[in-house]
């Protein structure tokens, strides 16, 4: 018991304050960085800071549900999307950095809030904590497409990593689906709209 407690400390720490590292290439790599304007850094750079606290958040609401599911394949589940999460963490902050702008400084807050959620979705039962991650990464892969289309046009190497996310996130919803995820009822779903737009708008600037 006190070795999962240490170890479930020890990755919410390295997920809110060390550098996220990725198995796989970051996309858009191979892509030349375009010539921005500071007015267009700035927003590109409050897009990813977002993203990158909504990988922060899925990262602490996988570590919740996973703790409290109680089947070995709806766990697996939630363990692999963590992990392409990493990943996503990962492609954030390095475009993040490559843009001269920073993570946000209220992620040990989100974390915080989001694993109380997680650990509530995981409690409700299975079919429910499966409905709650459908309905994030639907929710997540709306907002992606949104940022697709704020972000300069230019910037390909932006839009290259948002992309590839937007189409991890819908594999995650799928498999959410396949697995037996029930339908959330829509007051639910809209206050988890409400709760991802006053997250939206703060890390833009903070």
């Amino acid at each position: 018991m006190l070795d999962s407690v240490i170890t479930e400390f020890d990755r919410a720490l390295r997920t809110v304050f060390a550098t996220a590292r990725s198995t796989r290439a970051v996309p858009g790599a191979d892509l030349a960085d375009a010539e921005l304007s500071d007015a267009e850094k700035r927003h590109a750079a409050g897009l990813m800071r977002v993203n990158h606290v909504g990988e922060i958040c899925a990262q602490a609401l996988y570590q919740g549900q996973a703790l409290t599911s109680r089947d070995p394949e709806v766990t697996r589940a939630l363990r692999h999307a963590a992990e392409e999460e990493t990943e996503h963490l990962a492609w954030t902050e390095q475009r993040l950095s490559e843009l001269g702008s920073r993570k946000s400084l209220l992620n040990p807050l989100w974390y915080v809030g989001a694993l109380s959620m997680g650990v509530l979705a995981g409690r409700l039962g299975d079919r429910w904590n499966l409905g709650f991650l459908a309905e994030t990464e639907r929710q997540v892969e709306a907002h992606l497409e949104g940022h697709l289309a704020k972000l300069p046009e230019t910037d390909a190497r932006s839009r290259a990593v948002v992309d590839q996310m937007k189409r991890d996130e819908a594999e995650h919803a799928a498999t959410a689906v396949r697995l037996g995820a029930a339908e959330l009822p829509a007051p639910v779903r809209s206050a988890m709209r409400f709760a991802s737009s006053i997250m939206t708008h703060t890390a833009y600037r903070v």
